[in-house]
């Protein structure tokens, strides 16, 4: 079949322009159904900011999340003069302390690196 519909442009532009609305809240909807979930969070602009200034990630991680380097060492089970170390940029840390740290943190590795 056959069937073809002509339509105006300007009802074209209107349309794909409500198909982009609706495509967006879709997108919101997700968003925040995502952090219902916890499979999200937010992350205020200062820790942001800061992440994107080029700080140490973990510090920040962890100032965020309230740890002292004591009790996320302690969290962890790593030793805080690693955490310290890693913080100031004097160690990279292992894969596996890397790891530890970020599952205490609620993070991924990839945030932390």
């Amino acid at each position: 079949m056959n069937d073809m519909v002509t339509i105006t442009k300007q009802e074209y532009d209107r349309l794909c322009a409500a198909a982009e609305d609706l495509a967006d809240l879709k997108a919101y909807d997700n968003a925040i159904a995502a952090l219902d979930r916890g499979d999200d969070e937010l992350i205020p602009a200062e820790f942001v900011n800061r992440l994107l200034n080029g700080e140490n990630a973990l510090r920040v991680y962890r100032e965020l999340r309230g740890y002292t380097q004591a009790a996320l060492a302690e969290k962890a089970d790593v030793n805080r003069v690693t955490v310290g170390e890693i913080e100031i940029g004097r160690k990279t840390g292992s894969v596996k302390t890397l790891r530890k740290l970020a599952d205490a943190l609620a993070v991924t590795v990839d945030d932390l690196i």
